[in-house]
């Protein structure tokens, strides 16, 4: 539900608004790597997001930089109860108290998010929030806005959120916004959770790492599964009204898939068609949680009509808060005479209130049960010539399901009973995908993949002709769905249907925001930094045979960088020098043999610019493996390898690898779960083996009940090379950070430990281990020779310590998180994170051949603080940055084109992520 990930960014207390936007201006090339004292003023998400990315050049500042303790206020960088243990040699430590989890203090008492109800509204309307984002991995959003009232459907945030299923479709973002939320003000906040029964499921689930506090407020309603499978009393016929005051009343129908029919074109929870594998066995399935969906009806109050003055005067009526109290439906006493004043007296005829309705039917099996509903009969028009009395007349019909399901002909013959109602096809669509809903991530990546396509393929996604040439004759083969397509409209992104003011009733595209192609960004890039082209060719040089590094003449204008000559070890140059080292597993080494997919390179929350962790290890033929799962990684993968390439992606998976239990590493991992459990269903395969803390266990455990996830989990203090003598600490001996594991764990199973060394052997590796060590087998290269394989490092969240030095020595490429600038080593020690410099230290201690840093504070946008003097053997990540094994000599060569690139982009100070205090990171 990526949706939430970009709600997450703008949020507004009843008190103090909480803008979280990436500004960016312009400020000189030569002080790239320094961060301006002054900072911009936040700006709203949606006007930032419009906005362009360069502004006014602002000339640096001298003197002290301010540091992160120096603006956050109620945030600490150090107190006397932090107990700080360094390491023998005095360099650094870590903060023990906060690697305990004994740093949180009081849990907060987090404050239910309520206003002032406004009864006389002025201004009402429904929004689409994504249309079920460009990689169609999470259901459509849709914003009910009042005045004084806030509602969301299908994502998370203002006053009240409401699923229309319990899936990690449409709740997979959930988890990190509660953190988020938990974690504002003083005090935090939480919001009114509504969903079918299953919601239960979830929030039971995750209790295990989110405060119950964030939870309180959650509320289910309606019937679930009972054990033996079966419906619990509530009918879908029957009307649940979950809220009904002087602003809105909002009432919920559940639907139940009907299985007792087998069809031969049944069709998937994704809406995908799928004829022969999943069609239903036998007419007596039962019913499982996560099945029940949910149509949900807004009703308005009845607009009232105009007040007359002319007739309160009349009626001895002084004006003053009389005239109010009539307009609110108040009776009132006259001032000049003996009587009582009614609203009707003084009012025009009222008209009907406004109704929204919003329908998600997943599946043809839902259909049967929507089309059954007679409690909707006082919604649909009727064409006679005397109408019976009671009936409602519906505006607005939002529909969420697939377009597999809303182009059947009986789904189509439904939807005309709504007569003139606007309807707003919100399902997932195929053109969608070539317009992306996080347009500042997609500017930046068509910027980079211009300077260096070899490091930053193109999207997977298809162009637009290419969609146009897909036949949809398997979805709609009848022409009368065709004729109501022509009375509704596709569903636009910050698409309105005003509501309130009457007169504005109606579709608003005013809001929709514009679409720029990749060929209008480039444009926008060659007028910014008018070198690009030939930096663009240099870059390229690198790739080519017939020229090994580039030659800078006396004009160029590329910042000469002190290690851009230095060692220069290209792909095509290494052979050609003698001084020139590359170990020997990268010596032809063939382009299908390892691959390293940065998908989220961000700590804490997702960005505008950079997501949550998650490293795609691509082995090719022999599988995959992911390294931290954030969440937004399906949406990722789908962005980098295309919709079907990453279905083939997710069902390569060998293992997936879960360094620790904050949320920013492993929110997303239902999602691909799930979605593999459907890709091979009716396939023979092994479950996923998950590897990751036990605490991780009690969560998937838990959600298990709400959705198959199909793995199977081990314990990772069982990988270390004693574990199988019962005594495996992921720290080695005498090292001050043992005692975080110190604490008993879950008993070795030697059967997993089997399964995870099958795994790696079918995958061409020898071990897995340490958090994460990856070493490959012995290979015969491209002439006949043997040579060693290669070994890959990943560090998760941590402090520099001897252990990961030890396990990284000699390894071809160590992937260590580099959360904040050198200068913020209190905070980095305050929070157990490292900084660049200790990050590379860590690398260079232990002959690492390549050094790529990630998980960068939020608080740098787009590139991060560096002192150039580290980085010889070093490169900064970007999201879906793609560093084939064959490109690591190259990689440190790129550095400095990367900084061209981001050379008019200002550095800005930018509040971090609250959500740290919650246990986001």
């Amino acid at each position: 539900m990526k949706q939430v990930s970009n709600l997450r960014l703008l949020f507004t207390s009843t008190r103090n608004p909480f803008y979280l936007s990436f500004s960016s201006s312009a400020s000189s090339a030569s002080h790239l790597l320094f961060r301006p004292k002054t900072l911009l003023k936040p700006r709203p998400l949606f006007i930032a997001a419009a906005s362009s990315s360069s502004g006014r050049r602002v000339p640096p500042q001298k003197g002290n930089v301010r540091k992160f303790g120096d603006f956050r206020g109620k945030d600490r960088v150090l107190g006397m109860e932090d107990v700080l243990v360094p390491r023998a040699d005095g360099n650094v430590g870590f903060n023990k108290r906060r690697a305990e989890g004994r740093d949180k203090g009081k849990p907060k008492a987090l404050q239910l998010k309520t206003r002032k109800l406004n009864p006389v509204n002025t201004i009402c309307y429904v929004q689409i929030l994504g249309t079920g984002m460009d990689t169609q991995d999470t259901s459509p959003s849709v914003f009910l806005f009042f005045d004084k009232q806030r509602f969301i459907f299908n994502a998370g945030e203002i006053d009240h959120m409401f699923l229309t299923r319990v899936c990690s479709e449409t709740a997979g973002g959930l988890p990190g916004l509660l953190l988020t939320l938990a974690a504002m003000g003083e005090e935090g906040m939480t919001v009114n959770i509504w969903g079918p029964s299953d919601l239960k499921y979830l929030v039971d689930a995750m209790r295990s790492f989110i405060p119950n506090a964030a939870m309180v407020h959650s509320h289910s309603f309606g019937g679930s599964p009972n054990a033996d499978g079966d419906a619990s009393p509530n009918k879908s016929s029957d009307t649940i009204v979950l809220i009904d005051d002087e602003v809105v009343k909002i009432s919920a129908f559940l639907l139940r898939p009907s299985y007792s029919v087998s069809d031969s074109s049944s069709v998937r929870l994704d809406g995908n068609m799928n004829p022969l594998s999943e069609n239903i066995e036998s007419a007596g399935q039962k019913l499982k949680p996560g099945d029940i969906s949910v149509v949900y009806i807004c009703e308005l109050p009845e607009i009232k009509g105009k007040f007359d003055p002319g007739k309160a005067v009349a009626l001895g009526l002084r004006p003053g808060p009389k005239y109010r109290d009539l307009q609110l439906g108040k009776s009132v006493l006259s001032d000049h005479y003996d009587i009582t004043v009614h609203p009707g007296d003084v009012l025009g005829p009222s008209s009907p209130g406004p109704i929204v309705l919003l329908v998600d039917c997943p599946t043809q099996f839902h259909l049967k049960e929507l089309l059954s509903i007679q409690a909707l009969d006082n919604y649909y028009t009727d064409p006679s010539d005397h109408p019976r009395e009671g009936l409602k007349l519906v505006n607005c019909v939002i529909h969420l399901g697939p377009a597999s399901v809303t182009k059947n002909a009986d789904y189509v013959k439904w939807m005309k009973k709504f007569g003139s109602a606007q309807h707003i096809m919100a399902g997932h669509e195929m053109k969608n995908t070539t317009v992306p809903i996080l347009k500042s991530s997609a500017r930046i990546a068509a910027r980079l993949n211009y300077l260096c396509p070899q490091l930053f393929p193109s999207s997977g996604f298809p162009s637009i002709p290419a969609i146009n040439r897909c036949s949809l004759s398997s979805i709609a083969s009848s022409e009368e769905p065709s004729n109501i397509y022509s009375e509704s409209v596709g569903a636009e992104n910050l698409l309105k249907f005003h509501l309130r003011p009457y007169a504005q009733l109606g579709l608003d595209r005013s809001g929709i925001p514009g679409l720029k192609t990749p060929k209008d960004i480039i444009n926008e890039l060659l007028a910014e930094i008018p070198e690009i082209p030939d930096a663009s060719k240099h870059v390229s040089q690198f790739w080519q045979t017939e020229q090994a590094t580039p030659q800078m003449d006396e004009n160029a204008i590329l910042i000469e960088e002190p290690w851009m000559h230095e060692n220069s070890c290209t792909p095509n140059a290494m052979d050609a020098s003698k001084d020139c080292f590359v170990p020997d597993c990268l010596k032809n080494i063939s382009r299908e043999d390892l691959e390293i997919v940065l998908l989220g390179t961000g700590s804490s929350q997702p960005s505008k610019y950079r997501n949550v962790s998650s490293i795609y290890v691509n082995l090719f033929a022999k599988g995959s493996i992911l390294l931290d799962c954030g969440e937004g990684t399906l949406a990722q993968l789908k962005r980098r390898f295309g919709i079907e390439g990453a279905d083939e992606a997710v069902k390569s998976l060998k293992c997936i690898w879960i360094s620790h239990i904050h949320a920013d590493h492993h929110a997303g991992l239902v999602r691909i779960l799930a979605l593999r459990c459907k890709l091979l269903k009716g396939i023979p395969h092994d479950p996923l083996l998950v590897v990751g803390p036990r605490q991780l266990k009690r969560f998937l455990d838990a959600y298990s009940r709400l959705e198959d996830l199909d793995m199977q989990f081990l314990d990772c203090r069982h990988t270390v090379a004693d574990s199988n003598n019962g005594d495996g600490n992921f720290f080695v001996r005498d090292e001050r950070m043992q005692s975080i594991w110190k604490r008993p764990g879950s008993p070795v199973d030697m059967t997993l430990l089997t399964t995870l060394k099958d795994v790696l052997k079918e995958a061409g590796l020898e071990a897995l281990a340490f958090g994460v060590v990856i070493q490959a087998s012995e290979r015969i290269n491209k002439l006949g020779e043997t040579v060693p394989g290669w070994k890959l490092v990943y560090s998760g969240d941590t402090r520099p310590c001897q252990a990961l030095i030890d396990a990284s020595h000699g390894a071809t490429v160590l992937i260590h998180e580099a959360t904040f600038e050198d200068g913020m080593g209190d905070e980095a020690l305050a929070r157990n994170h490292s900084t660049t410099k200790e990050a590379i230290g860590v690398g260079e201690s232990a002959g690492v051949y390549r050094i790529i840093l990630t998980h960068f504070s939020q608080r740098y946008p787009k590139i991060p603080v560096f002192e150039e003097d580290h980085m010889h053997d070093t490169c900064i990540a970007f999201d879906m940055m793609s560093v084939n094994a064959a490109d690591l000599p190259v990689l440190p060569e790129v550095l400095p084109y990367l900084t061209l690139l981001f050379r008019n982009e200002m550095l800005v100070d930018e509040p971090d992520d609250a959500a740290v205090a919650a246990g986001y990171s």
